[in-house]
């Protein structure tokens, strides 16, 4: 079950794929990364104009890693996935993505009988504005405020979400200090998963440490697939 790998005390290490950014490498980049121990692929985007099936089809053929929908929409739910992150944005005060794309989503996801993870999302600030922010339409939490973080995620774990998603945003600037990630993982008891702004490997070691279950790593890889080797060890 991938909800057993993101809560194993080994550490786990997750490759985000955003369809949009994709090029002919990626059979190559997959297959590296079934190679080196990458336990699971995330895939989603906040905006996603290609094909969410055609990747997944692409991942699958190439590796056996289990493929989980990190959707930014309901718009990119597909039955193809072996999980999906559901993702509640508990950080924001949207209802749409608290509960509206879930509603609508709902029959859809029963009927494909997929692994749900039900995800608690908290955007942190990275010093810049973030696509997840701008669609979402929320402010993210300061990252000199951890005791916001911290009451966000006590809440969601008590509303009986499986697990607490710290993002950065993709591209971001910054990654979340290993402070404010400290502060949420030694207070709550179930996994947390932290992305966004993680470009090397010293910061992705520096987020484990912190008590991270899963570091996930995309645009940097995007960039520099060279560092995949490097990310996946720290991360362990």
């Amino acid at each position: 079950m991938v909800y057993s790998t993101i809560k194993s005390s080994r550490g786990a290490f997750a490759l985000l794929i955003d369809p949009d950014k994709q090029t002919d490498n990626l059979p190559d980049l997959v297959t590296k990364a079934e190679s080196l121990g990458v336990d699971l692929i995330l895939v989603g985007g906040s905006l996603v104009k290609r094909g969410m099936e055609e990747t997944i089809a692409t991942i699958k053929s190439n590796c056996r890693i289990p493929t989980v929908l990190f959707p930014g929409s309901v718009f990119q739910f597909t039955p193809t996935a072996d999980a999906i992150l559901l993702l509640s944005l508990i950080s924001g005060r949207n209802a749409e993505y608290l509960i509206g794309n879930h509603v609508i989503a709902s029959q859809a996801i029963k009927e494909s009988k997929m692994e749900v993870i039900p995800t608690g999302y908290m955007l942190i600030d990275s010093g810049q504005t973030s696509s997840a922010q701008y669609m979402s339409n929320t402010s993210p939490i300061p990252s000199s405020k951890p005791d916001i973080a911290l009451a966000t995620a006590l809440a969601g774990e008590q509303l009986g979400l499986k697990t607490i998603y710290l993002e950065g945003g993709s591209g971001a600037q910054d990654s979340i200090p290993e402070t404010f990630i400290k502060t949420v993982c030694d207070s709550i008891d179930i996994p947390v998963i932290v992305g966004g702004g993680i470009k090397t490997p010293k910061q992705a070691n520096a987020i484990r440490m912190a008590g991270a279950s899963m570091v996930v790593v995309g645009n940097s890889i995007e960039k520099n697939p060279h560092l995949l080797e490097e990310l996946v060890a720290a991360s362990r």
